[in-house]
């Protein structure tokens, strides 16, 4: 059965969102349990946590590298 997903609309998220999830994930909360709450990708998160622990602003523009499975 193939099912028709429709793909989500773009979204823009706030300066101060960005910073309170950053924050959540600071203060313990696990990343998993922050991006099913918010509905955002587990990527988009990780490069917010980069670009803040970088420069402290949302706005640069940042390469995440990841570790590759062996």
């Amino acid at each position: 059965m193939s099912q028709n997903k429709k793909p989500k609309p773009h979204r823009t998220f706030t300066t101060e969102f960005k910073q309170q999830v950053v924050d959540l994930y600071r203060g313990g909360k696990r990343k998993c349990d922050i991006v099913r709450e918010y509905d955002i990708a587990g990527s988009l998160l990780d490069k917010w946590i980069a670009q803040a622990e970088n420069s402290g602003s949302f706005k640069e523009k940042i390469i995440v590298l990841r570790k590759m499975p062996n």
